[in-house]
């Protein structure tokens, strides 16, 4: 088209395949405003907003040449983000006020992991466990001791002990307690060990031991709480999804927080379409479209 010297005024639309949490508007804003005119124009819904099927989230009025060659990385942000956002936002919505933290690192690559971070903090979670995902959500990150720690110290004390002597005091002391031994009796020689300031113990049972339940997480609480530590917070991960939240809230677990990976990480994208609606103020669209701009009350002026 540049060769061509085509470089019409053209009116972009963009809109999701279905119902979720809007995610990535706020980097794919950001590159609008490096990348159009100054007489160009765009109107875009909020992050975090709910989305419904087909709405228009994104629509930009622009020269074709400006913004035409982003088409596929503002798609790409979008689906990916809101995809793990909606995730994120249904956890959240099965434990109430519980919160909810974002374990998803390990399951996509390095580079997408602090998106995938922010993107679950728009979906509702308290907290994230990369650090550029945190500072994108202005943010600290949070995580909990891991279990390689307490198999190269052999025993889940002796970890915890180090980790609380060269660790910094405003990091949680979270640790868990399913590596090497019964999940009640190891939560009570941690806290025997640590004292005030064991904040939380992780209960991460495999599968293959039949994974968390909340007889287990009753259990621990009850032992906790028999031996004077009822300051101790329980703290949930290991395959947990809405469905197995909901599980816990119904038996009233006293479970403090869930640890949510795979859940979030493995969520698919919410596909976005962009369809040229207008050209040099001409309704237009592709076979099957209807030409001309989609009204949408809630979209507010951005440029």
């Amino acid at each position: 088209m540049q060769a061509a010297g085509v470089n019409p005024i053209a009116v972009m639309e963009v809109f999701p395949a279905d119902d979720g949490v809007l995610c990535g508007m706020r980097e794919v804003i950001a590159l609008l405003r490096e990348v159009l005119q100054t007489d160009a124009e765009a109107w875009a819904l909020a992050e975090g907003n709910r989305i419904s099927a087909k709405e228009v989230v994104l629509r930009v009025k622009a020269r074709y040449l400006s913004y035409g060659v982003y088409e596929t990385a503002i798609l790409g942000m979008l689906a990916d983000e809101t995809g793990w956002a909606t995730a994120a936002a249904e956890c959240v919505a099965a434990g109430g006020s519980t919160p909810v933290v974002s374990f998803g690192a390990r399951h996509v690559h390095p580079r997408t992991a602090p998106y995938l971070d922010y993107a679950a903090m728009i979906g509702g979670c308290t907290g994230c466990s990369t650090t550029l995902g945190a500072r994108l959500s202005a943010t600290e990150p949070s995580g909990t001791m891991p279990h390689t720690m307490a198999l190269c110290f052999g025993d889940t004390v002796e970890a915890a002990l180090a980790f609380d002597r060269h660790i910094a005091p405003e990091v949680s002391r979270t640790v868990p307690v399913d590596t090497f031994m019964d999940e009640a009796d190891e939560s009570v020689r941690v806290a025997q060990a640590l004292g005030d300031k064991l904040q939380a113990v992780r209960l991460d049972r495999p599968h293959e031991l039949g994974g968390v339940t909340p007889e287990l997480v009753w259990k621990v609480r009850a032992r906790l709480d028999n031996e004077g530590f009822s300051g101790v917070r329980i703290f949930v991960s290991g395959g947990v999804t809405p469905k197995r939240i909901r599980e816990f809230m119904e038996a009233a677990a006293p479970v403090d927080g869930f640890g949510v990976g795979s859940y979030i990480s493995s969520a698919q994208p919410n596909d976005f379409t962009a369809d040229l609606k207008e050209i040099d103020g001409h309704p237009i669209a592709k076979r099957g479209r209807t030409p001309g701009i989609t009204p949408n009350p809630r979209l507010k002026r951005i440029l």
